[in-house]
């Protein structure tokens, strides 16, 4: 339930969508602050907690010093390189590792598993639809699996990134059949997932064109040259100066 409200905070026009179109700048209390590059904010990751509730030795409380956990056996080829590639320290790194090859020795992640973990962290609702979203989203080159490597770097975009990579890997996200382009159908196909994700635990409750509304308050501000499509250029340049849209960025977190 807390989670539910948590995620659904997200602005009007925002990228995550607003069922109560306030925006979050004027609601009670609400600040946009910067994302915060913290151990806190990792944990919330759903993807990070599957994996270090497996790393983590049996019996143990998850928790923020998880990342912390002492010498690891398993390690990733390429350590340094992944090191610098992304925001992860060695430590961090190692015990993702250690997580991602118990879940999966074949060191490869498939659709059915992600499907299983957003159904485990999100109960209320069907995460089948965002999952698979989602999922095509990290598996870059469409070969059905995805490496660790590849894997701790689409988390590193999204949990440490700067704004421009963060959006840029949201476009990428949105653009469903990748050929560049965001239309209304793609766009209103990813906020509708997740919505059903979100299941009934949403305050306020959701309206059955909720979903629609928001894909059309979204695209008044995006699609500039109104051709019925956002190209990234349009995508990048109307986020970066929209404080709702900038706002929500924070929330990824929360679905991911």
């Amino acid at each position: 339930m807390q989670r539910a409200k948590e995620v659904m905070k997200a602005s009007d026009g925002s990228l995550l969508g607003d069922p109560g179109r306030t925006p979050l700048s004027k609601k009670e209390g609400v600040k946009w602050q910067r994302p915060r590059l913290t151990r806190q904010a990792l944990m919330r990751c759903c993807l990070v907690k599957w994996i270090l509730s497996s790393a983590a030795p049996q019996g143990s409380d998850s928790s923020d010093s998880e990342l912390e956990l002492s010498a690891v056996r398993h390690q990733p080829e390429r350590l340094d390189q992944l090191q610098a590639q992304t925001k992860f320290t060695k430590k961090e790194l190692q015990s993702l590792y250690r997580g991602f090859k118990n879940e999966c020795p074949t060191g490869l992640v498939d659709e059915d598993t992600f499907k299983l973990i957003y159904s485990q962290f999100f109960p209320q609702g069907d995460a089948t639809t965002y999952a698979h979203f989602l999922f095509n989203a990290f598996d870059a080159d469409g070969n059905g699996a995805i490496h660790f490597e590849d894997f701790v770097v689409g988390l590193s975009i999204l949990l440490r990134g700067t704004v421009h990579e963060k959006l840029k890997w949201a476009f990428n996200l949105y653009d469903i059949n990748k050929d560049g382009y965001i239309t209304k159908e793609e766009m209103l196909a990813i906020i509708k997932s997740i919505y059903d994700m979100m299941g009934r635990h949403t305050y306020p409750i959701l309206r059955e064109d909720a979903p629609l509304e928001h894909v059309e308050r979204f695209f008044r501000k995006m699609d500039r040259n109104q051709d019925g499509v956002v190209t990234i250029d349009e995508f990048l340049e109307t986020c970066q100066k929209d404080k709702d849209i900038m706002s929500s960025m924070q929330l990824f977190e929360n679905v991911i």
